[in-house]
């Protein structure tokens, strides 16, 4: 079953456990995948998309 929710970056933000505004550093550094939808100005994602993205992230190191 596909997930065709939009997120933003608040629930992108809130998936992944960080701020909002580290997902927007993210974007702008080219870390997060080109939007699947913008309105607005305003960039959303998939949920699957976004799910997919997170499964293919390095995981954090050991400090």
């Amino acid at each position: 079953m596909t997930d065709r929710r939009l997120w933003s970056y608040k629930d992108i933000a809130a998936h992944i456990r960080v701020q909002p505004d580290t997902v927007r550093s993210y974007r702008k550094h080219g870390l997060l995948p080109p939007p699947d939808h913008v309105e607005r100005g305003k960039p959303y994602w998939y949920a699957d998309t976004i799910r997919a993205w997170v499964a293919s992230r390095p995981r954090n190191r050991k400090r």
